[in-house]
């Protein structure tokens, strides 16, 4: 879930991002952000579905996805799954480990 940009180059700024070059200003509207977005997971290389919060940030609320983290939720709707903040926290095979046991391992087609 993309959410509210943490590190807006209108606002405070983190020396990593200054780095990598990662500076976006605070989105004025949906669009903007999920044009943020979708450059984030390119750039950054991130290898899974984005979904983007509403400008009003109702989900981030709703559910304080803040700091960033990685859920696996599972067919009953209970969190199974919750990484450490990210994005220095996102590791991939703890996260594949949880999807495998909610969804079973993946599947190469031939």
């Amino acid at each position: 879930m993309y959410i509210e940009e943490a590190h807006a180059s209108d606002a405070w700024q983190m020396n990593s991002n200054i780095e990598d070059k990662v500076l976006f200003a605070t989105p004025k509207s949906f669009d903007d952000r999920a044009e943020i977005g979708r450059t984030c997971v390119k750039d950054l290389k991130i290898d899974l579905p984005m979904v983007v919060d509403e400008i009003d940030n109702r989900v981030e609320r709703a559910y304080t996805a803040w700091p960033d983290r990685l859920y696996v939720i599972d067919g009953e709707g209970r969190v199974t799954y919750k990484s450490a903040p990210g994005p220095f926290g996102f590791e991939i095979e703890p996260l594949a480990q949880a999807l495998a046991a909610v969804a079973g391992p993946a599947v190469t087609p031939s």
